[in-house]
């Protein structure tokens, strides 16, 4: 089954709370604006980590590139 933006969504979504999530794609390459309270205090690193752990195994058996913007809610807000 070819892995999709609603898919990822769906998988962050699931292990992340997320004030504001947009995935968009091709199938293979993968863009992510993700905004979370959890990110609150952590640096980038430590945010995509978080992602990655709420995806698990799909990010190195499904998904074979995804770019991230992770934000706060205030970031995001201005």
């Amino acid at each position: 089954m070819e892995t999709t933006p609603e898919l990822i969504h769906s998988y962050i979504s699931a292990g992340l709370e997320c004030t504001h999530l947009q995935v968009q794609g091709d199938g293979r390459h993968f863009t992510a604006v993700i905004v979370s309270p959890a990110f609150a205090g952590k640096r980038p690193i430590q945010r995509h980590q978080l992602v990655y752990a709420a995806l698990g195994d799909r990010m190195r058996e499904e998904i074979h590139a995804l770019s991230m913007k992770t934000l706060t809610p205030e970031e995001f807000g201005g």
